[in-house]
């Protein structure tokens, strides 16, 4: 596996990664990987539609029948007043 250094990062940066690591129970090192894999996942992918990542979000709280879209009716400006 490659090796990567990164140089120069703000304490207040290191001290947000630590507590962030352990707030999900794993290292340092492995909070960074995670955090990395993430970022590269999603690099030149095409994305799904906006529609098919929200219903794949809101998933697990069964929302399993259709939600009416809010239109208000909008009315052209009126400048002559």
């Amino acid at each position: 596996m490659a090796q990567l250094v990164v140089r120069d990062i703000e304490d207040s940066v290191k001290n947000a990664l630590r507590h962030r690591a352990s707030r999900h129970g794993r290292s340092m090192e492995e909070e960074v990987r995670e955090i990395l894999r993430d970022a590269a996942k999603d690099e030149g992918g095409v994305l799904p539609p906006l529609g098919s990542r929200l219903a794949a979000r809101f998933a697990k709280f069964a929302l399993d029948r259709d939600i009416p879209e809010f239109r208000q009716g909008a009315k052209p400006a009126d400048f002559d007043e």
